[in-house]
């Protein structure tokens, strides 16, 4: 029973991407089935070289009408692959794509779809998923009993595939239906400049709350981010408030991240907000409300007003680099 697990090209070789790959190959040793990657989108040799050193396969769909990412035309092209490949499962990671791809895959191939994974077993046959329920607060199992699975699973939750001591991968590229039209056309493209990494890569995140009042105190927090290599983020009031790019959102609604440290600066610490950072391994928080939340979960906590913190951090920070 093979294991199918999707990347796009236009996306890197990740830990995240790796840990995809991972997580197929144990399912695919259990099961006693291989491991096939699925690279979607235009050429990326890099992408497709190093899926074929963890898989036994890889499955390369770079058709002119998959240039630019329209949901139906790639859905319609997975659908293609998988039902041809016939899978156990089919593993995706927690970007945006997948996430808006993944239970509709599930819905043509007639299977069932679950997202969010940080574990995954097999009993008696049937793959089962482990994950957070109710903004973090319990972490629920869930058996998946029509096959395909489908799932979307949380970066940085599963150890990289091992490189295999055999040759690497066929690389094929097979025919894949894509008649369906476009029903949306792409009118226009806005780019935003990112960060050195990716939030789901970052070891190190400041982040900013509905407590800062405006946008214009996520300029301090970029002078501290630039003091200890931090990435920018924020909770969805102040994405939704406009004050900074929806990309940097952090929660149940935004990106789930893994850092090192957090340092949550005029965050309340919503079971919304905590779900998205669960995983981080030391919490920090500035916090003037000292019944907020977040002072439950963090290991270290000020209360204080902000502005009376983060200037007196952003000079201690620059005296030791001096």
């Amino acid at each position: 029973m093979d294991i199918l697990i999707i990347s796009f090209s236009n996306s890197d070789y990740d830990r995240a991407a790796q840990g995809v790959a991972g997580a197929g190959r144990n399912l695919a040793t259990v099961l006693g089935g291989r491991l096939r990657a699925v690279v979607i989108g235009p050429g990326n040799a890099a992408m497709n070289s190093r899926l074929a050193a963890v898989a036994d396969e890889v499955i390369v769909a770079d058709q002119a009408e998959l240039a630019e990412y329209q949901p139906e035309i790639f859905l319609q092209a997975l659908t293609s692959i998988c039902r041809d490949a016939a899978p156990a499962a089919v593993l995706f990671g927690n970007d945006t794509y997948s996430q808006e791809l993944a239970p509709r895959l599930a819905h043509r191939l007639s299977g069932s779809a679950a997202g969010d994974g940080i574990e995954l077993a097999v009993d008696n046959g049937a793959i089962r998923v482990r994950r957070s329920v109710y903004g973090g607060k319990a972490v629920a199992t869930i058996e998946l009993k029509r096959s395909p699975a489908v799932l979307w699973l949380r970066a940085r939750a599963f150890e990289p595939a091992p490189e295999k001591d055999s040759a690497t991968a066929a690389i094929t590229r097979p025919a894949v239906d894509l008649s369906m039209r476009a029903p949306t056309q792409i009118i226009e493209r806005k780019s935003e400049g990112a960060g050195e990494a990716r939030l789901e890569d970052a070891r190190v995140i400041i982040s900013g709350g509905r407590g800062l009042g405006g946008p214009e105190p996520f300029a301090d927090l970029q002078d501290v981010a630039g003091l200890i290599g931090a990435q920018l983020a924020a909770s969805r009031a102040a994405c939704d408030s406009g004050w900074c790019p929806p990309s940097w959102q952090v929660g149940q609604t935004g990106k789930k991240v893994a850092p090192g440290l957090y340092i949550a600066v005029a965050i309340r610490g919503a079971s919304q907000h905590m779900a998205g950072i669960s995983d981080a391994r030391v919490i920090a928080a500035i916090n003037i409300d000292a019944d907020a939340p977040i002072f439950k979960h963090c290991r270290f906590g000020i209360v204080e007003d902000y502005k009376n913190v983060i200037p007196l951090l952003k000079e201690k920070l620059a005296a030791l680099q001096r």
